[in-house]
């Protein structure tokens, strides 16, 4: 990865039991103690999976791509941060904490501007208390032990 950070992965499992690794990074403490930093994005790639669930070689890189590109311009502009990536179960998911879904949605365009039309669904939500990277993070400590 391009964006510099402390990163963990860990295997989990969906609600169906088929493998989905997770990875997330633990240096978030000043985007998280931002209180600015309060909107919660998930960006999510559906793919045709192999039977466990993951991606073909071809789909994973390009994936690759598309997270280096996204991190590349967040590191250039620090208006939202990279905290969580799932894969498995015939999808990935970007989790990010932004303070703006307006500047969010400008930097996320101009990161995939290279690309060819991408399968991607994005959901919000106002999340201050960053949640979703809580219980991320106490799973990766659970699977640690």
């Amino acid at each position: 990865m391009i964006e510099k950070g402390d990163w963990w992965t860990a295997p989990t499992e969906s609600e169906d039991g088929r493998l989905v690794m997770v990875t997330g990074r633990r240096d978030v403490d000043e985007f998280r103690n931002n209180p600015r930093f309060s909107i919660r994005v998930e960006v999510t790639w559906r793919y045709d999976s192999d039977p466990g669930g993951m991606p073909d070689l071809a789909v994973s890189t390009l994936m690759e791509q598309v997270q280096d590109a996204l991190q590349q311009v967040f590191i250039k502009d620090p208006v939202a941060v990279l905290t969580g990536v799932y894969t498995g179960d015939g999808e990935r998911n970007w989790v990010f904490y932004t303070l703006s879904t307006h500047i969010f949605g400008r930097k996320f365009n101009e990161a995939l501007s290279g690309f060819e039309i991408l399968p991607l669904t994005i959901y919000t939500e106002n999340d201050p208390d960053w949640e979703e990277y809580a219980e991320m993070k106490a799973a990766s400590e659970i699977v640690s032990e």
